[in-house]
């Protein structure tokens, strides 16, 4: 082992949330050292996001590509080479990573980068090893370590694979049981189904997207259904899993009555877990829950108060944005004083499957329990732009206080979901009435402009109400 290197600040995890906290770290003047196990980018750039948007892009081009005939346009049936489509997913991972992530601005910063580094682990309060020989003293650490897929008690789980093995495998399966309808499950269910495999989807719960509007939920299972998938809701309880000549099946009961599937994979996706095992964090001070999360105040400081985390390995919101703001904060607090806090900011989110669906702000539901609302939905089959383009399944819904005339929430399914929810979060979070928004003169024919449609229903409607509460006054 090597003499330890002196630091003011070591960040551990080079994901989105460890390149934000080691940049604001470096910007503010601090000895700032970057340490990862594997390579720059963390999973945003090599298991989540950036390949998953990839696969999901080829999806989009066999889903337009199958339709120009509509168009007037002749083309023979396309044909995925799949082969040549991970080529590409590898070649984007390396665009991001050489010039979308930060790298320059790192560098620039005067922060040194260790990647390929090997697992890390605390032998001390202040001293970090690697598992390649590095050694780092420092006054403050910052956790980003990331999270990695749960596994299940079940008999026969080892025979399951993750959404990570589903990314790179070598060729599209004839046959996939996909268990859990969260968004990784949902995501790996569409790609492939779109790539021809044969999906079956399987969900404990009363419905995917437990998170989710109730009627996003609905209107993404309904479109699952035509495009052939099995979608299987509330199917009971997983007994064990079983090697067979053909692949893995899956055995299951419900109210008794035993029931299974079988396919050539079977990719479980039933949750997230802290990446924390390897860093001997007790030795650390640093306390985590029962699922290996690490606890952290509003400054995102852990029971160590030298040491921060930052992104998926706090539990929180586990997503790259939210990552990002997270290292902002955490970076911040570790080089400087003041310190500043989290925030709860309007989260847009969203998933890249076929149809997308993205949300920000309440749900229905949600916005019921402590609001007077009124819910307006625009169908796509309704609005120029997606009748222009061929892409009517789907909708806009959004919620407005009846009193304040604020909007609360916003809920898409359908083409460019994703994009549209942005306009609303920003609406939201700004606190604008829906009658400044439904004013906003949005490009025509636009996407954003069945938001702008949906603005000026529910205006309509809210003026409508307060007409009428004048005429009964009057009268």
């Amino acid at each position: 082992m090597s003499d330890s290197i002196p630091m003011d600040v070591v960040v551990i995890g080079a994901g989105p949330a460890g390149l934000l906290a080691a940049l604001r770290a470096g910007d503010l003047g601090a000895r700032t050292a970057l340490v990862t196990r594997d390579e720059f980018g963390g999973m945003a750039a090599h298991d989540g996001p950036v390949p998953v948007r990839t696969l999901a892009q080829a999806a989009r081009l066999l889903r337009d590509a199958r339709q120009l005939g509509r168009y007037g346009i002749a083309v023979t049936e396309p044909v995925l080479d799949y082969e040549r489509l991970l080529e590409r997913v590898r070649e984007v991972s390396g665009d991001v990573r050489t010039h979308a992530a930060l790298r320059e601005q790192i560098a620039a910063a005067g922060v040194t980068v260790h990647e390929n580094a090997g697992a890390a682990r605390f032998t001390d309060p202040h001293t970090l090893e690697t598992q390649h020989g590095l050694r780092f003293r420092a006054e403050k650490f910052i956790l980003c370590s990331g999270g990695v897929s749960r596994r299940l008690p079940i008999p026969g789980f080892e025979l399951t694979k993750t959404h990570s093995d589903a990314w790179s495998l070598t060729s599209v399966p004839p046959t996939m049981v996909v268990v859990g309808g969260g968004a990784t499950g949902v995501q790996v269910a569409s790609v492939f189904n779109d790539f021809g495999t044969r999906v079956q989807l399987f969900e404990a719960g009363a419905r995917i997207l437990p998170t989710e509007d109730e009627d996003v939920a609905a209107a993404v299972a309904d479109s699952f259904r035509q495009a052939g998938m099995e979608v299987r809701e509330d199917f009971g309880r997983i007994e064990r899993f079983e090697a067979t000549p053909g692949g893995v099946r899956m055995v299951f009961s419900k109210d008794g009555v035993q029931d299974s599937a079988e396919a050539a994979l079977v990719v479980a996706a039933v949750g997230w877990m802290a990446d924390t095992s390897a860093l001997n964090l007790a030795v650390a001070g640093v306390e985590t829950d029962p699922r290996g999360f690490v606890r952290v105040d509003a400054q995102l400081r852990t029971s160590a108060p030298h040491i921060f985390a930052a992104g998926d390995v706090t539990g929180r919101l586990m997503l790259v944005p939210q990552a990002l703001q997270d290292g902002f904060v955490a970076g911040s607090n570790a080089a400087r004083s003041p310190m500043i806090s989290v925030t709860d900011q309007v989260s847009p989110m969203g998933s890249f499957t076929d149809p997308e669906y993205a949300q920000a702000g309440l749900t229905e539901a949600k916005a019921r329990q402590t609001h007077d609302v009124v819910v307006v939905v625009v169908p796509f089959d309704s609005t120029t732009r997606t009748l222009i383009d061929g892409q009517t399944t789907g909708f806009c819904k959004l919620i407005v206080d009846r009193a304040t005339r604020e909007i609360l929430g916003c809920h898409v399914v359908g083409e460019r979901a994703v994009d549209l929810v942005q306009i609303a979060a920003i609406a939201i979070e700004a606190g604008m009435r829906v009658e400044q928004l439904a004013r906003i003169p949005l490009s025509f024919p636009t996407y954003t402009g069945v938001l702008g449609r949906a603005a000026a229903i529910a205006a309509r409607q809210l003026q409508v109400d307060v007409d009428r509460a004048r005429l009964a006054e009057l009268l």
